[in-house]
């Protein structure tokens, strides 16, 4: 793919790259991971997010700033609540870590405010090894012969077979193992399938408050509680934040954005693992190749 190629090209460019780039600084923004870009000349926001498997172009942005792009072809998209078809742009221009690309594909899609432009998911991801430190909000990219990721891995992750989403298994409650979507552009901590709930007894255990939980595509409304622990590689963590669908709402809680029509089936994904679980640890992703690290910040 051509950005994917200029993706590599980018960081091959980079002054000061051996295999490490430096630590650079990330905004965070209600549990989203933002850095700064240009497109089309304008300053804005890109979202990274590894529970897409698309990228994408915020038509708000677009439109505030008459933005003239060329169209490209449609895809059908599914979001956690909803699959529709959306249109796309091709040849945009954009400037990421100061270096010039051509972005093609990028779905038109509503990703808030105007201030965010831009959505990167696996197009990105796939390309090196990802290190995120949330807690002193910075990240890195690394070249995979600079890190033996087989052997540092702690933690149970894979690529889900037929949309490619980085999967880690779980465990709930001291009891129930699952596999999770990791999913930097989820802002909640794990947002699970009703059943998941109802199986472990959380809806009649634990006080829920309802709220509305926004998808790609559409909002729906929502159940939230705490449950007492979950294991995420070697940490465990209590008092996590869970949020499950209403009673009555359909949801599609394998990958929040990704192109329709998979047939291929793989390990049964039950939900997805976001913010209030990632934002206490250095995360090193390895997109392409399912594995990762969890870790503490040295300071």
């Amino acid at each position: 793919m051509k950005h994917a190629l200029l993706l590599i090209l980018l960081v091959m460019s980079l002054p000061s790259f051996a295999a490490v780039t430096p630590w650079v600084e990330f905004t965070q923004s209600n549990g989203h991971i933002k850095i700064p870009v240009e497109i089309e000349g304008v300053k804005t926001y890109a979202l990274l997010d590894t529970g897409a498997n698309i990228n994408a172009i915020n038509y708000r942005f677009v439109d505030f700033n008459k933005l003239d792009l060329d169209n490209g072809k449609k895809f059908k998209i599914a979001g956690v609540y909803g699959t529709e078809l959306k249109s796309s742009f091709k040849n945009v221009e954009v400037n990421l870590f100061g270096s010039d690309m051509e972005l093609d594909d990028l779905v038109s899609m509503n990703l808030g405010s105007p201030s965010t432009g831009l959505l990167l998911g696996a197009g990105f991801f796939s390309q090196f090894i990802v290190q995120l430190d949330y807690p002193n909000s910075l990240m890195r990219l690394v070249t995979r012969d600079s890190l033996d990721m087989p052997k540092l891995a702690n933690i149970k992750m894979q690529s889900q077979k037929g949309t490619g989403l980085p999967i880690v298994q779980v465990v709930l409650d001291g009891d129930k193992t699952v596999w999770l979507t990791l999913d930097t552009g989820n802002s909640a901590g794990l947002v699970m399938k009703r059943n998941v709930a109802e199986s472990m007894g959380w809806l009649e255990k634990h006080h829920s408050e309802q709220g509305i939980l926004a998808g790609v595509n559409k909002a729906a409304i929502t159940d939230s509680f705490r449950i007492s622990s979950v294991q995420f590689g070697p940490f465990e963590l209590e008092n996590v934040l869970v949020t499950v669908p209403s009673e009555g709402e359909s949801s599609n809680l394998s990958s929040r954005s990704s192109v329709a029509g998979s047939r291929i089936k793989g390990k049964r994904v039950q939900g997805l693992l976001g913010f209030d679980v990632l934002k206490h640890f250095v995360i090193t992703i390895d997109y392409k190749t399912g594995r990762a690290h969890v870790g503490l910040p040295a300071n």
